[in-house]
């Protein structure tokens, strides 16, 4: 698998993994701007805006490693475009969901940071 592929399978991935959870899936890759949220999502009042990262290793660091502040402040502008879009006016949260491909092309690890944005 190339890494557009890898990329694709981790969002249908991630997206199921949240409908499993319970949640409600708003949009898939939503873009503002420079910006694309990969999927918003909502769980009971909250408005959840995940990045997905996946990787087929782990050789260089955990894919969730990679979202620096740039890349942060451009989801956290494109969300806010989007909360005035549908005005919502309540909660919000920032998820990050790091998968980890194995050799058979299966999801070997999944984890969901929650409000992973504000350290």
């Amino acid at each position: 698998m190339n890494k557009s592929e890898i990329g694709q399978l981790g969002e249908r991935i991630a997206e199921q993994h949240l409908i499993d959870k319970g949640y409600h899936i708003l949009e898939r890759n939503w873009r503002y701007s420079k910006a694309e949220i990969d999927i918003i999502a909502k769980t009971q009042e909250v408005l959840v805006f995940v990045e997905v990262k996946s990787r087929s290793y782990d050789h260089y660091g955990a894919p969730e490693e990679s979202i620096d502040e740039k890349k942060e402040t451009l989801i956290m502008d494109a969300a806010q475009r989007y909360m005035e879009k549908i005005d919502h006016q309540w909660e919000i949260r920032f998820d990050i969901i790091s998968i980890i491909f194995n050799k058979m092309k299966e999801a070997s690890e999944i984890r969901h940071y929650e409000d992973a944005f504000f350290h």
